[in-house]
């Protein structure tokens, strides 16, 4: 078995995944993967907190669904499946659930000092 740099398996890997690894030494291509991956987790992250909050509260999927004038089907999708909600819906499921949305800076890493000050030059 033969470990890529990137820790992939070459042996047991798909060619998906071989093709993602040989994808992933260009940098370009790494970081806008890593940006795109970064907007996947913070969309689930609140689509879950939204989820728990209305379980929380004893609301039903439908229920949800009626009291913000959607289609009961399009909210259970937004639950169960991955998606990508418009924020129109996630501050309206918020708003029926009595919850803020907040965005929240975080500390600058040093990737985007750098990336930062590459912009300046």
């Amino acid at each position: 078995m033969v470990i890529h740099e990137l820790g992939v398996s070459m042996s047991r890997t798909s060619f998906h995944e071989r093709r993602k690894a040989k994808q992933m030494r260009d940098p370009e291509f790494r970081a806008e993967y890593e940006r795109a991956r970064n907007e996947i987790e913070q969309i689930d992250s609140v689509v879950r907190s939204l989820d728990q909050l209305r379980e929380n509260s004893g609301t039903s999927k439908t229920d949800l669904a009626r009291r913000i004038g959607r289609n009961p089907s399009s909210i259970r999708r937004l639950f169960t499946a991955a998606s990508n909600p418009e924020l129109r819906l996630v501050v309206q499921i918020a708003n029926d659930l009595d919850a803020d949305i907040i965005v929240v800076p975080r500390k600058k890493t040093s990737a985007r000092r750098l990336r930062d000050a590459d912009r300046a030059a």
